[in-house]
C-alpha cells in the first residue's frame, strides 16, 4: 500500500484550495459533487489534498464531522490494488470495519473505511484505483 489522499472537512473550499495551491503548489486535479458533497482533490505530485464541503442541507458524516469538531483532517487513504484482500487482513488483524465490502466513492474509485477505534483514533480509508 501507499498514500494516497488526506481527506479534510471544510465549509469553504475555495478558500483552502487557493490557499493550499499557493503554499504547497497542490494544483486541483478533480472536482466533483458526490454523495451530498463538494469534493476536491488537490495534486500534490505523489498523492492529494482531498476537500470535503458539504452542500446545502447535505446530511452525513462530514456534516456531522464539521459539527462535532469544525474543519480539518478527517480521514486519511492508503491505495491498494486488491481492496478485498486489504479488508481481509485488516479484519484479521482485528480491525473493525466501517465497510464489510468495497463501495463506490469519489472519482469512481473502490473505497471502504476501517473504524477510527481499531486503528488508534485514525479513520482509515482503503482506495483502489
Amino acid at each position: 500500500m501507499q498514500f494516497d489522499h488526506a481527506g479534510v472537512a471544510t465549509d469553504d473550499t475555495d478558500t483552502l484550495a487557493a490557499l493550499y495551491e499557493t503554499v504547497f503548489d497542490a494544483p486541483v486535479a478533480h472536482e466533483e459533487e458526490f454523495d451530498g458533497l463538494r469534493v476536491t482533490f488537490l495534486d500534490l505530485g505523489n498523492g492529494y489534498f482531498e476537500l470535503l464541503e458539504p452542500l446545502p442541507d447535505a446530511e452525513g458524516a462530514i456534516p456531522r464531522y464539521l459539527d462535532r469538531n469544525g474543519p480539518g483532517l478527517h480521514h486519511v487513504a492508503l491505495a491498494t490494488e486488491d481492496i478485498a484482500a486489504a479488508l481481509e487482513a485488516a479484519r484479521g488483524a482485528g480491525v473493525d470495519l466501517i465497510d464489510e465490502t468495497p463501495r463506490e466513492g469519489a472519482w469512481g474509485h473502490d473505497v471502504a473505511f476501517c473504524h477510527p477505534t481499531s486503528t488508534g483514533g485514525v479513520l482509515v480509508e482503503f482506495v483502489e484505483h
